[in-house]
């Protein structure tokens, strides 16, 4: 008798997918400062979501695949007159909300931007309201919109923190695929079993490789990844519900599960148990677009501005301190070919704060980049770690995303050592941080709406409570145009 047979026994659930579909059907929060930084989240996304329109090659990708496609009673793209089915609304309105990579960030052993899930959560929400109105039902508040996000950015963050999904060459939306599946299955209707179902299958789709975030392939299609990964997450939603079933083993089966397949035989490893520890601790963009980890390198700069611009041709070198993660991901020399290449290179950040004394997202585009003294500075820049840098970037009690610039003349002298620890958006400066967002969050609005509006919307959002009792498609239809 051959013994060369698999046992077709089905397993319980992967402990992994258990203790999501634990946490986002039975968890409560409890943080007040989670709601609190939850609703200045979804201010900055949505207000970034609005300055992002004004981008022809965002704006391009928006609107049903067929055009011309009415979907009654769908779900809402804010900033927009699009009605759209739940899965299309998620891919632009979390396309929308990335593509100026300007709003929330989480650095760990893994990094990402867990505002993406609002793509999901928000058309999610939209259209189980527009569906629960047409047959009389009981609508969701925006409370469980923030109670989404809170549970997103923790299963996100929480895979994030001790396991690299870079190092082995995967990007990091396949973590929002897995969050924004959680929740979106949750505000569906979906049972604790159910989304242990949809979660195995959003493991089982694998992941992006992270091509397209690196040299020499850099370009465009970072700005919609996360986009493509939230639509995915509530077509794997619904499929559920319909009655699809899962796959217990996903992570863990030998040979063909994800640990085996693509991520070197190796278990997750966690740090911490799902609460409330990420929203709390998120990194907010506030004063430039930038990749985070060269936020702090443009606030130096920034500061060393006035000290350089009338002597950028006495420059012999620009010395950039900074950590391991900042060299690994955006130090670049070379070529940048397009807006995407350039906002994921720390010198080419660095020397527009130099010479402009700020950084805009229009400064990514082709016409700024032909200005011949950025890749003059580029030249002269040498970038090397501080491990106190690399180290303190991991210490749960300090995430610090630091870095310092000195300059050298001909002459021999030399500019102060500018080091910035942490940035604006930091924890440890949120207080300094909060009237700044919501300076940012007036100006975003104001490019798409009128003054009024503009009003209307910040008071909603400036008041907890109330924003918490309104309905869902009633916030929504304050974004529509």
């Amino acid at each position: 008798m051959s013994t060369n047979v698999e046992l077709n026994v089905r397993p319980e659930p992967d402990g992994v997918l258990r203790d999501v579909a634990d946490y986002v059907t039975s968890f409560d929060i409890e943080s007040d400062e989670a709601y609190d930084t939850a609703r200045l989240c979804l201010m900055d996304t949505l207000g970034c979501g609005m300055l992002a329109l004004r981008f022809p090659e965002c704006a391009k990708h928006l609107g049903p695949i067929v055009p011309g496609t009415m979907v009654p009673r769908g779900a809402r793209v804010p900033g927009t007159q699009f009605v759209l089915d739940p899965v299309k609304a998620a891919w632009d309105l979390g396309a929308i909300v990335r593509w100026l990579d300007f709003n929330d960030t989480w650095l760990a052993a893994e990094w990402g931007h867990p505002s993406d899930n609002l793509g999901a959560i928000l058309a999610v929400a939209d259209f189980v309201n527009q569906q629960s109105l047409a047959c009389g039902k009981p609508t969701l508040p925006m409370r469980e919109v923030l109670t989404a996000m809170i549970k997103a950015h923790e299963i996100q963050g929480c895979l994030a923190l001790e396991n690299s999904f870079n190092r082995v060459g995967l990007d990091h939306v396949v973590l929002v695929r897995v969050a924004s599946t959680a929740v979106a299955t949750h505000l569906l209707g979906g049972s604790r079993d159910q989304v242990v179902d949809a979660l195995s299958h959003a493991w089982i789709d694998g992941s992006s490789l992270r091509t397209y975030r690196h040299a020499p392939n850099a370009g465009p299609r970072k700005s919609w990844a996360a986009g493509d990964a939230t639509s995915r997450a509530v077509r794997l939603a619904l499929l559920v519900l319909k009655g699809e079933i899962g796959y217990p083993s996903a992570l863990t089966a030998p040979t063909w599960g994800f640990y085996d397949v693509s991520f070197k035989g190796e278990p997750f490893r966690f740090q911490r148990p799902y609460g409330s520890y990420v929203m709390e601790h998120v990194l907010f963009k506030i004063s430039f677009p930038a990749e985070f980890h060269a936020q702090t390198a443009v606030e130096a700069a920034v500061q060393l501005h006035p000290l350089v611009a009338t002597r950028l041709d006495e420059i012999q070198r620009v010395e950039l301190t900074t950590h391991e993660s900042a060299i690994r991901i955006i130090s670049k020399e070379g070529k940048l070919n397009n807006p995407a290449d350039r906002d994921h290179c720390l010198q080419y950040m660095t020397a527009i704060a130099l010479l402009k004394g700020d950084l805009v997202a229009e400064d990514y585009e082709d016409d700024v980049a032909s200005d011949p003294r950025i890749d003059a500075l580029r030249a002269k820049m040498v970038v090397k770690e501080d491990p106190r840098y690399s180290h303190e970037y991991h210490e749960a009690d300090k995430r610090s995303i630091a870095n310092a610039i000195q300059i050298f003349f001909e002459d021999g002298t030399s500019t102060d050592k500018i080091a910035v620890e942490y940035p604006i958006g930091h924890r440890r400066r949120r207080q300094e941080g909060i009237p700044l967002l919501e300076q940012k969050f007036r100006r975003n609005l104001a490019t798409r709406f009128p003054a009024p509006r503009v009003e209307e919307i910040f008071a909603l959002c400036n008041d907890r409570a109330r924003l918490e009792a309104t309905p869902v498609h009633e916030f929504v239809d304050l974004f529509v145009i």
